[in-house]
């Protein structure tokens, strides 16, 4: 197994490369993300950087174009007034101009602040708000038209930057043009605010849902994010890092993709390519044939329902020999002895099956980083059983995200893998998670008692449960929160949506469940007195069990979560539902007696229920 670096302990006295092109780079000695990008630049030069798909095919932007794209925007932005400090709002689908943005917005002194293109109105305006950012930067009229009358909200916008033509601004809104900031910023060269650059000020502020539905902005430093790509780098140098590339998809303004798909490539000299999207992720997995890619859970639920569905199609002699690969693969990843005829068939097997596996992945990928949420073992088994180096890691937001990984060539894909370098783990009396390092967020942003909760002498408070077993891999067993992560990454407050469905007043309780799931489902019960008149005007008894039955009452319910959907991210949607038997109440424990819900006795209550919805045999939204 790897060494893997506590944060107490000293790291060794060579230096930790940051390119392969005769010049050195020390993480340690980084000041700041901008003076990483600007020096592997200059080494990089000419060399594709940042890949988009147009008319068919990718273009690349270089390390030199993309350098003086940041140069001239964080001049154009410093001339608009921008200062040190000030929070800069960024909203982008991915694709090159978001990096350049980025990295303009940090090396002008500022503060990045990510938004998802998924947000509402009111999730922009209360990130602008809170924030008090004074500029944003925008990239389709379809996003604008979302971040547009929020910023008009918001006082201390000044300016919105659109990378394209977005239509008319409101009135109180400056609304310019990207290509018009960067030709303001002309051709300067200088680089004095990004020497000016300590490593503990504020890089970035990515906002995330709390328990409570309200979201929280976490300040991440320079060092924070830096300590981050250094951990990462010791943690895959033994696959023999050299010229990389990199297929983005997730979204950057996600934490795990910022620093495991955006600034740690770029510590790397590596090549970024952005995908098109998710369905065409299969055909980009293909053009690109990327080294390393960061994923979630659900890429591999989709890939290996799709792989499985595809085998039970077929018969004879290649249905066989997949499935012998995949319990030979198993037995191996078990540490179990495979019989001699066993060991003559595992070349033929890796041959005629795992090569047409890797070959779904492009074929040259060294290794994919699962994140985001955690991996379903069985999946996980099943692709390292066929030959695709799957890393499962944990992290959060608060700590730059990253906190322990699995390493190559000593995968226990039922945990999440050992601390990174630089990063400490405990686990707390009460069998809390506990973390501490130089990636540990500064805090919350405008929030000192959020924060005073959670940084608690020095030990990032995770509200996740686990243990560590004797060679510190550590094995995530429960949530403290009782927030959802769902397979996809996000992190949902069930709060929030449950009272949403709560106000509708055909609906007095309900419980959305979809931790490590790919979509949300819920048990609700109804309000008695629409189940009451639904009950008089068709003849159903007036009993629950009796109303869950009837079709035409799980069709009303269905008209009213779909109605309450329409007013939700497409995240916190609900799916399928069931109608409970009973209303949660005290005396049946599904209650607390200050009324609030017991999830995990409706969890148990309802688990045969949930699974029947997410086998698509329960009632869709």
């Amino acid at each position: 197994m790897a060494t893997i670096w506590g944060a107490g302990e000293d790291a060794p006295s060579r230096p930790e490369r940051l390119t392969d092109l005769g010049g050195e780079m020390d993480y340690r000695r980084c000041r700041s993300l901008p003076a990483m990008f600007f020096e592997v630049a200059r080494e990089r030069a000419a060399r594709g950087f940042l890949w988009a798909k147009r008319d068919g095919r990718y273009h690349p932007v270089s390390w030199t174009e993309a350098a003086d794209a940041v140069s001239r925007l964080a001049q154009g932005l410093v001339l608009l007034g921008i200062e040190p400090g000030d929070r800069v709002a960024l909203v982008s689908d991915n694709r090159p101009e978001w990096v350049v943005a980025d990295l303009a917005i940090m090396s002008a002194g500022a503060v990045t602040v990510p938004a998802y293109i998924t947000n509402t109105v009111e999730d922009h305006r209360h990130i602008l708000g809170n924030s008090g950012a004074r500029a944003a930067i925008v990239s389709t009229a379809a996003l604008a038209a979302r971040l547009l009358p929020a910023a008009a909200q918001v006082p201390s916008v000044r300016a919105v930057i659109a990378m394209e033509d977005v239509g008319e601004a409101p009135a109180n809104l400056t609304l310019r043009r990207w290509e018009d900031v960067l030709a303001l910023g002309g051709e300067s060269d200088d680089q004095g605010r990004v020497a000016a650059l300590m490593p503990d000020d504020t890089a970035c502020i990515i906002y995330t849902s709390g328990t409570g539905g309200v979201p929280k902005g976490v300040m991440l430093s320079h060092r924070n994010i830096i300590t981050n790509c250094r951990g990462a780098y010791r943690l895959l140098e033994m696959l023999g890092l050299g010229d990389e590339k990199f297929l983005s998809f997730l979204p950057l303004s996600h934490s795990y993709e910022h620093t495991a798909g955006m600034m740690f490539p770029i510590s790397l000299g590596a090549e970024i390519y952005f995908a098109e999207g998710a369905d065409t992720l299969a055909t980009n997995l293909i053009e690109v044939r990327p080294t390393i890619m960061t994923a979630v859970p659900r890429l591999y639920e989709t890939m290996h329902q799709r792989i499985r569905l595809g085998i039970l199609r077929e018969r004879g002699l290649k249905r066989t020999l997949f499935e012998r690969a995949v319990r030979v693969g198993k037995k191996r990843l078990e540490g179990l002895p495979l019989s001699m005829a066993e060991r003559l068939l595992d070349p033929v097997l890796d041959k005629l099956v795992r090569d047409k596996v890797r070959g779904r992945f492009g074929g040259h990928l060294k290794a994919m980083i699962s994140g985001g949420a955690p991996l379903n073992p069985e999946i996980g088994g099943f692709f390292l059983a066929l030959g695709v180096q799957l890393l499962q890691g944990y992290g959060q937001t608060e700590a730059a995200p990253v906190i322990c990984c699995n390493p190559p060539g000593a995968i226990r894909i039922d945990t999440v893998g050992p601390p990174l370098h630089g990063v400490e783990v405990r686990i707390a009396e009460d069998g809390e998670i506990l973390v501490a390092g130089d990636n540990v967020m500064k805090g919350y942003w405008n929030d000192p008692e959020a924060t005073a909760r959670t940084l608690i002498d020095g030990w990032l408070h995770t509200g996740d449960i686990g243990d560590l077993d004797p060679d510190s891999y550590l094995r995530i067993t429960d949530r403290k929160r009782d927030f959802i992560k769902n397979s996809g990454g996000d992190m949902i407050a069930p709060a929030r949506i449950e009272g949403a469905l709560t106000l509708a007043p055909e609906i007095a309780q309900a419980m959305v469940f979809g931790d490590r799931r790919p979509y949300l489902v819920a048990v609700i019960v109804p309000d008695p007195d629409f189940a009451a008149a639904y009950a008089a005007g068709h003849d159903v008894p007036v009993k629950l069990d009796a109303l869950a039955e009837d079709a035409g009452f799980r069709r009303s319910i269905g008209h009213v979560v779909e109605r309450i959907n329409q007013g939700l991210p497409a995240a916190e949607r609900v799916r399928r539902f069931t109608i409970a038997g009973e209303p949660f109440s005290l005396a049946n424990a599904q209650l607390t007696p200050t009324l609030k819900i017991r999830r995990h006795a409706i969890r148990e209550a309802y688990q045969t229920a949930f699974e029947m919805l997410y086998d698509g045999t329960g009632m869709a939204a």
